[in-house]
């Protein structure tokens, strides 16, 4: 059975990227250059998000947070970067990471908030 999924480029993720103010990073779109399959997957997975109940500025919190909770440096960046541009105030940002404090403990929320205080600098 053929796959009917439309396809979509890291071009069209770029193009989409710089409508909205910002262009992945230059390791991404080496990355999708390289894989084009796993750059149309991400490309699926980032349309369901959109089909979701929630607004962006939410997504863009709720997405945080989850990079919070992991731990994951990168995705904190990326997401703060991602919130900043759906209009989230920088006390917000930091406000992630005071709230994931009772849940991830201190030590891993006051590190997720230095890397969201970095981004916020830059």
């Amino acid at each position: 059975m053929a796959d009917k999924t439309p396809k979509k480029t890291s071009k069209k993720i770029a193009k989409k990227s710089s409508e909205k103010g910002s262009k992945p990073p230059k390791t991404y779109s080496a990355f999708v250059k390289d894989f084009p399959k796993l750059g149309q997957a991400w490309d699926l997975m980032r349309e369901e998000e959109e089909q979701g109940p929630f607004d962006r500025r939410t997504v863009r919190l709720l997405k945080l947070a989850i990079a919070v909770g992991a731990g994951k440096e990168g995705a904190v960046h990326s997401c703060v970067r991602k919130a900043s541009e759906a209009g989230c105030t920088p006390a917000e940002l930091r406000h992630v990471a005071a709230l994931a404090a009772s849940t991830v403990g201190l030590p891993p929320a006051v590190a997720t908030y230095s890397w969201i205080v970095e981004r916020l600098g830059s």
